[in-house]
């Protein structure tokens, strides 16, 4: 936690910049909790990120390590990209809880510790030989003990709840006490309750809201312990205008969408339930009065088949999925690229390999993305870096598809999917424009004609007088469209489609460093959701002296222009990512550039310490200097 220079109530302390930890059962409720938290610090006005963390089981077995939920929300006085390295403070809702987030936490962090959680069968399924909340072992951190359970039963008892839904009440209690002790308010979170439960269940919105209640006033009347002290965090100075508060997969649904509506274009969502992008469904069908259909395919192969036969009816197709989803979908794309039709396929990346960590967040579907389906079938590949991100990343996405003709892969991933951040709401009026299909002329119509800029084929809707033609795998002649077997003719229909992608990157700005100048010493090279712990990590090293610079690619395929001028300006390249090497490989084998590799494969996201740490051993070790490295955002 930082001081903050700026008023709050006068009886409180002031900070700067908070990372706080939601971790219980995966019925705890602690996404909701950790959810409703951030929303109503959104509402104050701070900035923030997200980090839901979650088991892949739907019910792993209660108090074990391997069935903890959390949910981290960092919020702050001014500008945040990343959910935080260390948690200043943690909710634990029960022993595993405790265990699986205390090697996270910072020094002198703060421990919310449910008392009533830690009964000898949950020790002992920890792996607690002794009550760590007995034994000294938590003599580095400040700890708060409260008997979360007890006092939510109490507050829910008049409302004649059974015991199940009573004991479901916790995560209200330690919600109530978290927004009292950092200043948050409580009628956004109280109108949230109602919302959910107040018309079918009123009994349970009414206890909630008591028992959230009783967590804030237990702040209030409680004695706090030596070194605990309610804090305030002021208003972050945003950019003017109206902010929500937007997860990833929201973000993308409305890109979508809005594209959509620019382009003058219905939207066909094919989809099949994975994680996580399984929330892409959900959002993109309560959009259907914007012109949204969706389809919940019987498996990934009729999803991508349902997006190809709307894209190639008229109408923006667009499908969504995971790594596993992606091989399936594999064949079906190769036709969108023969067919030349536009198409969005979004990939929500998550670990693998196979079921992998379903739950658990990776950057190891890239080469998947470009190379991943059978002969010479090139595509255009961007990545979003941020929640809020998603939605500028879809419509970029939607564009470049229906100017080139072309299936597009947008790559997301786990941690931006499920986080989320303010997203200042754009003027519809400021919105870039989108082509649409634009009118095909009967006269002298040819399937196979080309813009002389983009090489796109005309888009003819099938069923229009005089644009009757034939459309399909088998591979085409270059100039009548028939089927054609001839090597000649194959070679340059291998070629063109190849060059067509190739001149996407005209049409793209050429690649520039998000900070620092060059030439310089360090160049950090990312993509996706590593973007926030290399910008906060190279704004660190600016701040030591060093000439550290970050570029973040926002395309993989086609690579930006001046990318290989840029990287030469530079002593020392190193390409960050969530997997084993895939973009290093990828310049290597592009640029002959001699960067080299920061690789995390773990199932979480790129901490600012790591990214920092791996700074300082190239150019602090050189000159003997050295430090301690903070937390991300400490």
């Amino acid at each position: 936690m930082h001081e903050s220079n700026e008023s709050c109530a006068p009886e409180r302390r002031h900070l700067a910049d908070v990372v706080v930890r939601f971790a219980g059962d995966s019925g705890d409720g602690m996404q909701l909790a950790g959810g409703q938290f951030a929303l109503a610090s959104a509402l104050q006005g701070n900035d923030l990120a997200t980090f839901p963390d979650y088991p892949a089981e739907i019910r792993a077995p209660a108090g074990t390590i391997y069935g903890v939920s959390g949910f981290q929300v960092r919020f702050a006085e001014h500008e945040v990209r990343t959910p935080g390295d260390r948690p200043d403070v943690l909710v634990a809702m029960n022993p595993a809880a405790l265990k699986a987030s205390l090697p996270d936490m910072l020094p002198g962090a703060l421990l919310v510790v449910n008392t009533g959680g830690f009964t000898r069968a949950n020790l002992e399924k920890a792996g607690y030989a002794q009550n760590p909340l007995e034994d000294g072992s938590l003599e580095g951190y400040r700890v708060f003990p409260v008997d979360i359970t007890r006092g939510a039963l109490e507050a829910a008892r008049p409302f004649g709840l059974g015991a199940k839904d009573a004991q479901r009440t916790k995560n209200m209690f330690a919600l109530g006490l978290l927004l009292w002790l950092f200043d948050r308010p409580l009628q956004p979170v109280i109108e949230g309750i109602e919302r959910r439960f107040g018309r079918k269940k009123p009994e349970i919105a009414q206890a909630n809201v008591a028992v959230l209640r009783a967590g804030w006033a237990y702040g209030e009347t409680a004695e706090l312990p030596q070194g605990v002290e309610p804090a305030c965090v002021p208003a972050a100075r945003l950019e003017p205008g109206e902010y929500r508060a937007l997860s990833g997969n929201e973000a993308l649904a409305w890109g979508l969408t809005t594209a959509a509506r620019q382009a003058g274009l219905p939207l066909v969502y094919g989809s099949y339930p994975i994680t996580p992008a399984s929330p892409l469904l959900h959002h993109l069908a309560a959009l259907r009065t914007f012109g949204v259909t969706t389809v919940q395919a019987e498996d990934e192969i009729a999803a991508v088949g349902v997006a190809l036969g709307a894209s190639y009816g008229g109408a923006l197709g667009v499908t969504g999925t995971s790594g596993p989803g992606l091989d399936l979908k594999a064949e079906t794309i190769g036709l969108a690229v023969a067919a030349e039709l536009p198409m969005v396929i979004v990939d929500v990346q998550r670990g693998g390999p196979s079921t992998g960590l379903p739950t658990k967040t990776e950057q190891s579907d890239l080469l998947q993305a470009l190379w991943g389906r059978h002969g010479e079938s090139p595509l255009p590949v961007l990545a979003a870096r941020s929640p809020a991100d998603c939605f500028w990343a879809a419509f970029e996405a939607v564009r470049v598809a229906i100017e080139s003709m072309t299936p597009v892969v947008l790559l997301s991933d786990g941690a931006i999917a499920n986080g989320a951040e303010p997203w200042r709401i754009p003027d519809l009026d400021d919105l870039p424009a989108v082509p649409g299909r634009g009118p095909v002329d009967p006269e002298g119509f040819s399937v196979m004609a080309r813009d002389p800029k983009t090489l796109a084929r005309p888009w003819a809707v099938p069923g229009t007088p005089g644009l009757e033609h034939r459309l399909g795998g088998l591979e085409r002649d270059a100039r009548t469209g028939v089927i054609s077997y001839d090597p000649e003719n194959h070679r340059r229909m291998t070629e063109l489609r190849a060059e067509k992608v190739r001149r996407v990157a005209d049409r793209l700005p050429e690649a520039a460093l998000d900070e620092g100048e060059a030439p310089g010493e360090l160049l950090l090279v990312g993509w996706g959701s590593t973007y926030g712990a290399l910008r906060q990590a190279t704004l660190q090293a600016i701040e030591r002296g060093w000439k550290v610079a970050h570029l973040h690619l926002r395309w993989l395929n086609p690579l930006p222009r001046g990318l290989e001028a840029l990287l030469r300006r530079f002593e020392h390249v190193v390409v960050a990512e969530l997997n084993g090497g895939q973009l290093w490989r990828l310049l290597r084998s592009e640029f002959l550039v001699p960067a080299e590799r920061l690789d995390k494969v773990a199932g979480q996201p790129l901490h600012v310490g790591e990214v920092f740490s791996a700074i300082e051993t190239r150019l602090g070790g050189a000159r003997g200097e050295s430090s301690r490295t903070t937390a991300a955002g400490a």
